[in-house]
């Protein structure tokens, strides 16, 4: 933490609030971790598995998928704490719910878009006994990139909404198990 706000005096970043490059640092920590957990889980090199990720998901997915989790996180974190108030915490279930939308959206727009890349590939090629096989292996790439996006996208948003419910319900009912028995 000190290191964070010495570094941010010395190059000129205290435009940015400290908290903000905190949250980020820990969120760049946590995602090498999961790394490098999922190479030692899988015995690839974190090399492969960007490379794999960038395959099958596209980059312009994981830049837009990466930053929608963690906001959603990010929101069930202030739903869950005990310092933000009954408004606060309403407002970040909303905040969650619309992340979860995102996501949905997101996946199921890559989704088509992937399945539309394969058939315009398919579309733009003669279909020969000489081509069938590249051809078949340049459609299984674009349908991977189409159908994970769906595996992936929608659980993980059906996750943020669940965690955020629940949460919030939680914390309604300690509210107003607290509010009864104040009585």
């Amino acid at each position: 933490m000190l290191l964070v706000k010495h570094q941010c005096r010395s190059k000129g970043l205290a435009l940015w609030p400290k908290a903000i490059l905190v949250k980020c640092a820990i969120a760049f920590a946590c995602a090498v971790i999961l790394l490098a957990i999922a190479s030692f889980t899988t015995q690839t090199s974190a090399l492969d598995l960007i490379g794999y990720i960038q395959k099958v998901f596209s980059v312009s997915f994981v830049s837009i998928y990466l930053p929608l989790m963690a906001t959603g996180f990010m929101a069930i974190y202030k739903i869950i704490r005990n310092d933000t108030t009954l408004k606060e915490k309403e407002f970040f279930l909303e905040v969650s719910h619309q992340i979860a939308n995102a996501i949905s959206t997101l996946s199921l727009t890559y989704t088509l878009l992937g399945i539309s890349l394969g058939i315009g590939s398919l579309s733009q090629q003669e279909l020969s006994p000489e081509t069938v096989n590249s051809i078949i292996s340049e459609l299984t790439g674009q349908f991977s990139m189409a159908f994970m996006t769906t595996v992936v996208g929608l659980p993980s948003a059906t996750l943020i909404r669940a965690l955020a419910s629940i949460s919030m319900a939680k914390r309604l009912a300690s509210l107003t198990r607290d509010h009864v028995a104040n009585k």
